[in-house]
């Protein structure tokens, strides 16, 4: 940890010193080390009172010394606002977290945020999981809460796929909430990424949830809701959804399934409805291969070589006519009509009427 990430530190951990008041300490110094550095009436200067000055932990005290000796042996990063590697969607909220405290390593890859009930049906729950797998193989980023019910079963689906997760938490970064989920909680750190705003020894509040949604939706290009009842956590993530500009789904329920009220009431409200993976993938990402036909891609592609490399390059789900492959790839006709009867009797390519061409199924 820099000096950088240890001022910074010891500002998160001054009691009443909260976020606001980190965005306009570096506003006004633009170095949290000269924040500590400056007198009293500099903070007032600033905008905050002058006695937070005099509570800030010094750099040998207990509780500094404490917090910093679990990041550094239990590898928790720090990320700042201001650093390169803060999440870009995250960055653009009103109410941006000043600073994560990260276990694992964040994704690069675009997010969706997977939510719902904690006393859901098993219904629910294996259609959250299913979901998550597919979207998962898609190399979309599922993004939730680690609680109880969905939250748990989407971050299991990617891990069924093998793909990535993050894990947002309403506590300190130590602390493992709900405690059934350790064995979760230490499959998700190993290759993925969980991630707080709240200090080590930060205790899983009511109060906290509110923040942590905020966060599971800014991190996210949508948000899912499986089951709600009315007036609950998941409804309070769907509202910063739609705050931050996000797009809002829902996947409908029996009207007499309690867990099915809050939902209904999001697809009367314009939620998107969902029914299964491909409703939030033609939404967002129409073009998104899967894994799993992006290696067969690959595969096929490695044992062609010359002309018929670049003819199958070229060729992807939307019809080429004859003339316009053997135009770009410099044949003439009798080379390309040999090249596409090989390819199409290997599976590579599949004919239409017209003389027109796609991407085989492999």
């Amino acid at each position: 940890m820099n000096a950088a990430q240890q001022a910074l530190l010891r500002l998160h951990l001054t009691p009443g010193l909260g976020r606001i008041a980190l965005f306009k300490l570096h506003q006004y110094f633009a170095d949290f080390s000269a924040a500590l550095q400056a007198p009293p009436q500099h903070w007032r200067e600033a905008g905050l009172a002058e006695a937070l000055c005099n509570t800030v932990p010094t750099e040998n005290g207990e509780r500094f010394q404490q917090v910093h000796r679990k990041l550094e042996s239990q590898q928790i990063r720090l990320i700042s606002f201001w650093d390169d590697d803060y999440p870009p969607l995250l960055r653009e909220i009103h109410d941006p977290p000043a600073l994560l405290y990260l276990r694992g390593k964040l994704p690069e890859k675009e997010c969706f945020a997977i939510v719902g009930s904690r006393r859901a049906t098993s219904a629910g729950l294996t259609l959250a999981r299913n979901l998550a797998t597919t979207l998962a193989q898609h190399e979309i980023c599922i993004v939730s809460g680690l609680a109880r019910g969905v939250d748990s079963a989407a971050h299991r689906g990617a891990l069924d796929a093998k793909g990535a997760t993050i894990a947002v938490l309403g506590c300190g970064i130590d602390r493992i909430y709900p405690p059934e989920n350790s064995k979760l909680f230490h499959e998700i750190q190993q290759n993925n990424a969980i991630i707080t705003e709240y200090p080590p020894e930060t205790p899983p509040l009511a109060g906290h949830f509110p923040g942590r949604n905020r966060i599971i939706s800014g991190l996210s290009r949508g948000v899912l809701i499986v089951e709600a009842v009315e007036k609950s956590g998941s409804l309070i993530t769907g509202d910063f959804a739609l705050e931050q500009g996000r797009e809002l789904f829902a996947i409908p329920g029996a009207v007499q399934n309690p867990n099915s009220r809050g939902t209904n009431r999001l697809l009367k409200e314009g939620a998107q409805l969902v029914t299964e993976a491909s409703d939030i993938l033609q939404s967002l990402w129409p073009n998104q291969p899967t894994r799993h036909k992006q290696t067969q891609f690959n595969n096929f592609a490695d044992q062609l070589d010359g002309p018929a490399l670049r003819v199958f390059q070229i060729l992807g789900h939307e019809p080429q006519h004859s003339d316009e492959i053997a135009r770009e790839c410099g044949l003439t006709p009798m080379e390309l009509s040999a090249i596409l009867l090989d390819l199409e009797l290997r599976g590579g390519i599949q004919t239409l009427p017209g003389n027109h061409y796609i991407r085989g199924e492999l």
